[in-house]
């Protein structure tokens, strides 16, 4: 059975950690929905660009995968990219882009828990004061297209490096935004808030780094496992990440990078041959 999470909200949701600096998540246990089919998941998940990079997503799903040997966990990426909470307006192109992605994803998968993380784009120009009530008739008005009144909200926390330098000087009042995020989740039935306290950012001041979007995903799955707030970094972070890295990789898996290999010019064809065999007789 494929459980499904819909993810959304903006870039940092999106993704734009650099992929050369983590190693890449390959499980056949996690599969993406694109072009309206289940493929094995492969990074960017969420391309709303072509700067697309690193999200939350792959070590969510790569620990979900840990504590459900069973069965199969399905992403729907809608975010999008420098989107404000005014763009995710339930009459807006945003939101019933996410809302048809999803209802079609439920056709043959079990809708899990929705991920949200946004908030820099509204850092600003006191808009923190009217953003609760915003998001109080997006978080609605998805449950109730999606006949999932209970389903989990997972709500990411602005990064503690904003306001200081690049891009991130804008986002003035992120503090006020985090407390607006936090509040609501306190709040709110079956809502849960993730805390970016410690994470680091890529050398534009805005966007969240590989290895903190490796550990950000990490608590996103403690906060929807165990139906609590993270309020505070793990303490086995570093250690969950090594089970990312030293996973050995399935047959299928094998063929997979095997095959990315070859299409994208790394080996030739008499390479891919020789390989392929091996793989095949293990």
């Amino acid at each position: 059975m494929v459980k499904s999470f819909l993810m959304i909200g903006q870039s940092n949701m999106a993704g734009r950690g650099f992929i050369h600096e983590v190693p890449p998540i390959y499980n056949e246990r996690i599969q993406m929905l694109r072009n309206g089919r289940w493929q094995m998941m492969a990074e960017p998940i969420n391309y709303d660009r072509p700067v697309a990079g690193i999200s939350l997503a792959g070590s969510f799903a790569d620990a979900w995968s840990r504590e459900n040997e069973e069965d199969i966990i399905g992403l729907i990426p809608c975010a999008e990219g420098g989107s404000s909470i005014d763009e995710w307006a339930v009459d807006g192109a945003l939101f019933k882009h996410a809302l048809y992605e999803t209802k079609f994803a439920m056709q043959n998968s079990e809708l899990s828990g929705i991920l949200w993380h946004q908030g820099e784009s509204d850092s600003s120009n006191g808009n923190h004061k009217v953003y609760y009530q915003k998001l109080l008739l997006i978080v609605a008005a998805l449950r109730k297209e999606l006949n999932a009144p209970h389903i989990p909200f997972l709500i990411g926390g602005l990064g503690d490096f904003l306001g200081k330098e690049g891009f991130g000087k804008h986002c003035t009042e992120y503090e006020l935004m985090n407390q607006e995020l936090q509040r609501f989740a306190f709040e709110q039935d079956d809502c849960y808030f993730v805390t970016a306290t410690g994470l680091t950012s890529n050398p534009d001041g805005i966007h969240i780094d590989a290895i903190s979007q490796r550990k950000l995903g990490l608590r996103y799955f403690e906060a929807f496992i165990n139906k609590q707030h993270v309020l505070k970094p793990l303490i086995n972070e570093n250690k969950l990440i090594s089970l990312h890295n030293a996973r050995i990789h399935t047959k299928a898996e094998k063929m997979y990078l095997l095959s990315m290999d070859f299409a994208l010019g790394k080996i030739s064809y008499e390479e891919f041959e020789a390989q392929f065999k091996v793989i095949n007789n293990d």
